[in-house]
């Protein structure tokens, strides 16, 4: 490289890089509460434990990279259109903060950091290290939504695999009963967790292996199919040992390590399989860009330091917006009293069943049992306010019976349409059983809808979206689940129950909650 060329590489990296480091470190300490949640999330749920690792892997890529983004130096360009992805990541971070949506600002937290490349050097130059910085994305921890759907597939293939076995199985939701004992689909034998791994890892292995899309693309398909077949075949097997051994194997700590093992060997076998097909590596270092001509450098290093505040307003935009929002909002604890309920009289709480749906950290919650009809109905409120991260009425953990609740298995869930405060709406139905270990042949019905600022929602994203455009309209982010419930005596009778709880009684739950939002 002549010195000329050498100089003008250096007049164009250095000072790129150093805007794009500035940047990031701005990005982390502005966004800071989304980025530490994101690391304690890595923490604190072992599904997302294969974050920790993708920063080291990020950093190690981008050194392999570091000659071939060097070389296209001369090239670096601020480029225009990179300003309207962080424009559009400050709306993604902004939904998500005023509908607490934790994945969608952390997804934009990241956003932010992999558009200051393509702000500052250009989409030439990007390209170049594009899988490092796209695999920045995986240290989101993002995929608990899909724990419901792979604990029922899981719990389908093993009790069908187990009657194809001759053990005669009797199930009941997620919990299944078979000669040796009782077993149960908890969220630790959903797979998510192997999925999100396989995928991570999978990423990893296509891109230093393959040099065709195609290749790549079949890949990530095997990694997506193999740890969900994988994880069937593991509780069908782990069940099995348990059920051969009389329960001294497969059970407790080695159930959990059996999985693990069984996990790497699965894995290992894939990417052994898949290293038959790899191709040879090809040299990253691209073709070299063009030198600027010496006219061109003082245009060049003016729109970068153009480009800088740019960045900087689009940055700081969105965390001023929801401060404001949130300094116009209630912050006070909410006083929820009890409805006036016309027509239905409380009785002892030893009337009905000992039952709590499982919504996390409400700000004030309501318990209630009513004689309706000589016919006990239990209502549960759930008052939200001031959401956020740590508090907010639609998520996945909110539900009326946790995977891990000793009590009571939920066994069937549904909807259905009822007349609420003079609209029609979709509620959610769900059927409660006592667990078979009980001996209590108790089963609940249970109905859930949410009230969202006034408004009577059934749907969790109708709910968040209401939520999000109150919030946004400065009409604060008050919501509350109600659920009513009775004990489940002969087909059809409850749901009759409820419905009539429901028409005859909402309204005044309505007024009581407006009541408790505007602080009367």
């Amino acid at each position: 490289m002549s010195g000329s060329v050498a100089t003008r590489v250096r007049s164009n990296l250095q000072p790129a890089v150093l805007g794009i480091v500035l940047l990031v470190i701005a990005i982390l300490w502005l966004y800071r509460d989304a980025a530490l949640r994101m690391v304690a999330l890595w923490g604190e749920a072992e599904t997302f434990a294969h974050g920790y690792m993708v920063p080291v892997i990020v950093l190690w890529l981008l050194w392999r990279k570091r000659e071939a983004f060097a070389a296209m130096a001369p090239s670096f360009a601020p480029s225009p259109s990179a300003l309207l992805g962080v424009a559009a990541a400050g709306v993604l971070w902004l939904v998500g903060d005023v509908a607490a949506i934790n994945p969608a600002m952390q997804f934009a937290l990241v956003a932010f950091i992999v558009l200051t490349v393509p702000a500052l050097a250009g989409w030439p130059a990007t390209r170049v290290i594009m899988f490092p910085l796209g695999f920045l994305f995986f240290a989101v921890p993002f995929g608990d939504f899909l724990l419901p759907t792979l604990m029922a597939r899981t719990a389908d293939f093993t009790v069908a695999a187990l009657r194809a076995s001759g053990i005669p199985v009797y199930r009941d939701g997620l919990q299944f009963v078979i000669p040796s004992g009782t077993w149960s689909v908890v969220e630790a034998c959903s797979g998510v967790r192997y999925l999100l791994a396989s995928l991570m890892v999978g990423a990893l292995f296509a891109y230093l292996n393959y040099r065709s899309m195609k290749r790549r693309w079949l890949f990530m398909l095997v990694a997506l199919a193999v740890p969900i077949v994988a994880n069937w075949v593991r509780a069908y097997m782990i069940v099995l040992i348990g059920h051969l051994s009389n329960n001294t194997l497969a059970v407790g700590v080695d159930h959990l390590l059996y999985g693990w093992v069984f996990f790497g060997i699965v894995v290992g076998l894939m990417f052994v399989i898949g290293a038959r097909w790899a191709e040879l590596p090809v040299n990253d270092t691209p073709a070299r860009a063009l030198p600027a001509t010496s006219a061109a450098q003082p245009a060049k290093s003016r729109s970068l330091w153009l480009a800088l505040p740019a960045m900087a307003t689009l940055l700081v935009l969105p965390m001023l917006l929801s401060q404001s929002l949130y300094g116009a909002e209630d912050h006070s604890t909410p006083q929820l009293a009890e409805p006036s309920i016309a027509g239905a009289t409380s009785v002892a709480d030893s009337a009905m069943p000992a039952w709590v749906p499982g919504f996390v950290n409400p700000a004030a919650t309501l318990e209630r049992r009513y004689s309706v009809d000589g016919r006990p109905v239990g209502l549960y409120i759930g008052y939200y306010r001031g959401q956020g991260p740590a508090r907010k009425l639609v998520s996945s953990t909110n539900t009326l019976a946790r995977s891990g609740d000793t009590q009571w298995n939920q066994t069937e869930t549904g909807s259905r349409g009822v007349e609420v405060a003079g609209r029609g709406v979709t509620v959610k139905t769900a059927r409660l059983r006592r667990r078979v270990s009980s001996q209590d042949p108790t089963t609940l019905i249970a109905w859930q809808v949410y009230w969202v600022n006034g408004r009577f929602e059934g749907s969790d994203a109708r709910a968040k979206a209401w939520g999000a455009w109150y919030r946004l309209l400065g009409r604060g982010d008050d919501g509350a689940v109600v659920v009513v419930y009775a004990q489940e005596q002969q087909p059809g009778q409850s749901d009759a129950l409820l419905e009539a709880f429901v028409r005859g009684h909402f309204a005044a739950i309505d007024a009581q909650l407006r009541k408790t939002r505007d602080g009367d």
